[in-house]
């Protein structure tokens, strides 16, 4: 026990120290290469160290098509521009409508059912029903076992935590999460980071939604729990304001050429974020989100910059 809390000491004093420092670069490369291999920057699982691109997929709202052919065929289309572009987490829920379906779809039509980080969630309020809820899922994905369990907005997550934790044993999934969003429940998530053995959690942030910088993400950091970022846009929200405003000309020495770009840049690159989740129906979007994946990132003064930037054109 001794040994794992120095440990988690140690990795969370690197993290802060790549906060402070400006060394968010050095923290998060050099997992990356350019031109023709073209992957993306990776960040460690801190439970297990696997190593995942920085840049995922989300799918509430966006992959609700229903059985709409032409929906599912872009769904597919999107997906595959994900793939090879490097991605390899997409995240969904029982609670967005037909998503589930249409990422089987898209999986099964690529033949990526098993390149897939498959990250999903256990969404019922009724008392022994997260399992039956959880193999339909898995039937939906037509995958063999879902990389990331997640409880959905902390429902029920007493009774569904210790589900999950007896499925990691079983090897029925491999990782164990908890999420919130919009920026609800903080305290009782932070509770929750505190008292469970949590490979992951999820929440909302971005470079104006930054309540969690004070408490939940270097909590994580200190804890060894990977963060995924839901909502990095605003779910559009900041895109729209901010379209209209110029780019600033330094953005270019991070390599941003658009305000997705810029956005998701500061999120990912926050030494406690694993990766953001950003969801889009649109493959030229996806393209732009995914770009946001490559070195260099913003270090510490770029960051403050890019806030201070934003702040004031907002």
């Amino acid at each position: 026990m001794r040994n794992q809390q120095n440990r988690s000491r140690r990795r969370f004093l690197q993290a802060l120290a790549c906060a402070i420092g400006g060394g968010v670069i050095g923290l998060i490369g050099p997992k990356f290469t350019r031109a023709g291999s073209a992957k993306f920057i990776t960040k460690p699982i801190p439970s297990s160290n696997e190593l995942i691109p920085v840049i995922g997929l989300g799918s509430s709202r966006t992959f609700n098509v229903g059985n709409d052919p032409l929906g599912l065929d872009n769904v597919a289309e999107v997906m595959r521009h994900f793939f090879n572009a490097g991605g390899k987490m997409i995240d969904s829920s029982p609670m967005y409508g037909s998503s589930q379906p249409a990422i089987g779809y898209g999986l099964k039509k690529l033949g990526k059912t098993k390149a897939v980080f498959s990250a999903d969630k256990v969404w019922t309020w009724e008392h022994g029903t997260g399992p039956a809820q959880m193999e339909q899922s898995r039937q939906y994905w037509q995958v063999d076992a879902f990389d990331l369990m997640q409880v959905h907005n902390l429902v029920s997550w007493e009774e569904h935590l210790q589900t999950l934790y007896r499925m990691k044993q079983q090897g029925q999934i491999r990782y164990v999460g908890i999420t919130t969003s919009h920026g609800r429940h903080h305290e009782e998530l932070e509770h929750i980071m505190k008292t469970e053995p949590l490979d992951f959690v999820q929440f909302s942030y971005n470079i104006l939604d930054r309540e969690v910088e004070a408490r939940l993400l270097p909590l994580a950091a200190k804890r060894d729990i990977a963060v995924i970022v839901n909502r990095p846009f605003q779910r559009g929200d900041l895109i729209d304001e901010l379209k209209d405003k110029p780019l600033p000309e330094w953005a270019k020495t991070i390599d941003c050429k658009s305000w997705p770009q810029f956005l998701l840049k500061f999120v990912v690159s926050h030494p406690a974020v694993t990766c953001a989740i950003p969801a889009t129906s649109q493959v030229t979007h996806l393209q732009e989100n995914m770009a946001a994946g490559f070195s260099p990132f913003p270090d510490r003064v770029m960051r403050a910059r890019m806030l201070g930037y934003v702040e004031k054109i907002l």
